[in-house]
């Protein structure tokens, strides 16, 4: 008797599920016993289970168990990235606003600095060097040039969030700077990123709003001007309005949802304004990062007509439990699938130059360390803090990965620089790893305020930190420590 279709394809799903989440788990806890970061642990664990590893072992089983193409790999696909967008809704839960003017004027300073001195360096360099045979089939000398500046621009939320989390350091004075410095950058990223995809488009029907309305074209011009502006927009309006909305959908006795559970309330939030993206032709991460950033500014009221005592402080304790549930399973499940599914994509053996690799890595370390450097130097950071920035800043991680990703897959880059940038991105995520780790188990002071910051108090000793077996603290409250 054979195998129903469906009941085989499930099967084949739950395998493939079950080796991504044991290696990423794996490889994770052995970092952790080294006091080095899960996250690059994870990365390796889908390395193992990809054509650089089981692939040369066994190439038959690695291409069964992980295919690149049908339903199972949409699948892990669609649980990857809502993984990533996880990531990075609580990076933004954990925003906090700035304090006092010498953290504003860092974070101003290194932000300018820090973007616009490597993606300059970045453009220069790729008009000065033959860069010819890294564009794909839809590629053009204009579109890799602005990759090629973003790739050396680039600062990753999703792996530094997940670095500093992992250290027990996400609520600290250093992560505040360094998390406002990376979104600002992430946003002027993904807006380029935009505008590159939609040159990549040379029909000019890339905007879904244009498909509702006569032919569902638009001119290129129109294009380009839509993707670069309605980003920004749509951060801004939801973070203006978005908070106010959320408190009332969670305190209305109307909603279903949020009487029953207030963690699928949360993740139904997230979903809707990533939809909302999607349908505007914009990156989700947008509205990850915009939910994160609305429900950490959110006030949840009393439900109408509740009178029992202690209510208020009940519904801002069903929040943070709503916070904490969703958080641990997103840390345990689809968080650890997004970096081992980025594993998977690395294939130096068939689509690596190394040559370039090495001066490519070199020159995106020093424009990005020194210009993040400069900046903390002229806000008036001390040469630790502002070494500490720059270390930590230089880590590409997640976007960088996206970088790649999106415009391989546009056909704008090739193959071999695709897979550079993927391998520049462990890399330097690696070494910010490394710095953040030592300093933390020295006990050292990240910045010159972190002593007196009131967030300090709620992170892990030096011995905590370093401990083989230790899992990191929820981080505070972001409520906690608004002035």
């Amino acid at each position: 008797m054979s195998v129903p279709a469906t009941t085989s394809a499930t099967a084949h799903l739950l395998c493939a599920l079950a080796a991504l989440l044991i290696a990423a788990h794996t490889v994770g806890w052995i970092f952790a016993r080294l006091r080095q970061p899960q996250v690059i642990g994870e990365i390796l664990g889908g390395v193992l289970l990809g054509p650089m590893a089981l692939g040369l072992a066994a190439p038959d089983a690695q291409r069964w168990l992980l295919p690149t193409r049908g339903p199972v790999a949409d699948t892990l696909g669609g649980l990857s990235t809502l993984g990533l967008l996880l990531l990075v809704h609580f990076t933004g839960t954990d925003l906090r606003r700035t304090d006092g003017g010498s953290e504003r004027r860092t974070v101003t300073m290194v932000t300018v600095t820090g973007l616009a001195l490597p993606f300059a360096v970045g453009l220069g360099m790729a008009h000065m060097a033959d860069l010819a045979g890294l564009s794909g089939p839809n590629g053009s000398p204009a579109t890799l040039t602005l990759v090629f500046g973003m790739a050396i621009a680039v600062t990753s939320v999703p792996v530094i969030s997940r670095i500093m989390l992992d250290l027990g350091i996400l609520g600290s004075l250093f992560a505040r700077i360094v998390l406002a410095v990376a979104i600002a950058e992430d946003v002027v990223l993904y807006t380029v990123l935009a505008v590159v995809l939609g040159f990549a488009q040379s029909d000019g029907s890339g905007v879904p709003v244009w498909r509702l309305v006569g032919d569902g074209t638009a001119p290129p011009a129109v294009t380009y001007a839509y993707y670069a502006v309605v980003p920004v927009v749509f951060l801004a309006v939801v973070c203006r309005w978005g908070p106010g909305l959320y408190s009332r959908l969670a305190a209305a006795r109307a909603n279903p949802v949020a009487r029953r559970s207030s963690p699928a309330h949360r993740l139904v939030f997230v979903l809707v304004l990533c939809s909302v993206c999607c349908g505007l032709g914009i990156d989700p991460v947008f509205g990850a990062l915009a939910s994160g950033m609305c429900v950490s500014r959110a006030n949840i009221p009393v439900p109408h007509g509740d009178i029992t005592p202690g209510a208020a402080s009940t519904a801002a304790t069903d929040e943070q439990e709503a916070t904490d549930t969703l958080r641990s399973f997103a840390l345990a499940v689809f968080v650890p699938l997004y970096f081992a599914r980025v594993g998977l994509q690395l294939d130096l053996s068939h689509h690596f130059d190394a040559l370039f690799f090495c001066w490519f890595l070199a020159l995106a370390c020093v424009a990005k360390s020194f210009s993040v450097w400069l900046g903390a130097r002229l806000a008036g950071e001390r040469q630790a803090t502002a070494v500490n920035l720059a270390v930590v800043m230089n880590a590409r991680g997640g976007p960088g990965i996206v970088l790649a990703s999106v415009t391989y897959a546009a056909g704008v880059i090739d193959q071999n620089f695709f897979t550079v940038l993927v391998l520049l991105s462990v890399i330097t995520s690696y070494v910010a790893g490394q710095w953040l780790g030592r300093a933390v188990a020295r006990g050292l002071e990240l910045t010159d305020r972190d002593a007196q910051d009131p967030s300090t108090a709620q992170q892990l000793t030096p011995d905590d930190a370093s401990h083989p077996g230790h899992r990191p603290t929820t981080a505070p409250h972001p409520k906690e420590h608004q002035p």
